[in-house]
Parts: structure tokens; C-alpha cells; sequence
């Protein structure tokens, strides 16, 4: 497969974007879609909070973001810790492998361990070596399913 890469200055704008137009998503495109999202993630420095604590916690570690009484935690196998943004602006820091799966949560598509679907409420999920769990809406199951199966390619 033949990847051509250009780059086009624009003094006119005032954002950087980063555009990859394809035929179709195979493995290559999606590995770099995966290398774009990594490089800029980790750009974003993300502060964790836990009484009055600063902690610097590698994006990886966290299984899932929830909204709970105004305030976003982030979760990871042990812990809970609160962090600064909306859910929306997580959406557009976090890379590629945290997805979406309700008004309420974000989670860490690299840390499920199982998906327990149920046709007529939320589906369950759990993640690897944990006992937390959250629960996919029937409106962002398939949103999350298609991440999966990108993640297959």
C-alpha cells in the first residue's frame, strides 16, 4: 500500500489539524490514526486530584471517566480521582482508545475485559483485573462496538 504524505501551511488558521484521507480503514491507517492520537494526548497533560493531592497518572492506568454531583472521576483499578474538564473536553484530549458510552462516562477501550449485553437496558462492562464495572446505553453501544472492531484490524 502506498501512503503519500503532505503537509499544507496555513497562516490563516488558528488550529492545528491533522487530516488522513483513505480509501478505506485498514490496519495501517488505523495504527496511524492510533500514533497521531497517542503523540497528542500525551501533549495534554492531564492533573489528577485526590485530597488536595496533584497526581500525575499515566493515561493508560484509568478505566473509565464518570460524571458524579458536578464533579468528573476518573477511575482506575484502585482509586478514584477528580480531574478539572467537562466530559466533552476529555472527548476531544483523551486518544482514540477512550470512547464514549453514555451521557455520563468515558472509558478506556484498551482495559474491558468483557461486554454483558442486555437488548432492553444498559450493557455491563468489566475491566481487566478489577472488580469496578459501568454500564454502555443502548444510544452508544454500537459507537462502541465499531472502536472494538477498529481495534481488530
Amino acid at each position: 500500500m502506498d501512503i503519500r504524505l503532505d503537509i499544507e501551511l496555513d497562516s490563516n488558521i488558528s488550529e492545528d489539524k491533522v487530516i488522513i484521507r483513505c480509501n478505506k480503514m485498514t490496519k495501517d491507517i488505523y495504527e496511524l490514526q492510533n500514533i497521531i492520537s497517542d503523540f497528542i494526548s500525551k501533549k495534554q497533560k492531564i492533573i489528577f486530584y485526590k485530597d488536595n493531592v496533584e497526581y500525575y497518572i499515566d493515561l493508560s492506568d484509568i478505566l473509565f471517566f464518570e460524571t458524579e454531583d458536578n464533579c468528573i472521576n476518573a477511575h482506575t483499578r484502585d482509586n478514584i480521582y477528580q480531574v478539572k474538564y467537562k466530559l466533552y473536553e476529555l472527548e476531544n484530549i483523551l486518544s482514540n482508545n477512550f470512547v464514549r458510552i453514555s451521557k455520563s462516562t468515558i472509558l478506556n477501550i484498551d482495559e474491558i475485559h468483557s461486554i454483558t449485553k442486555n437488548l432492553t437496558s444498559s450493557s455491563v462492562v468489566e475491566f481487566k483485573n478489577s472488580h469496578k464495572k459501568t454500564y454502555v446505553s443502548r444510544r452508544y453501544y454500537k459507537d462502541l462496538r465499531y472502536k472494538l472492531s477498529e481495534k481488530r484490524l
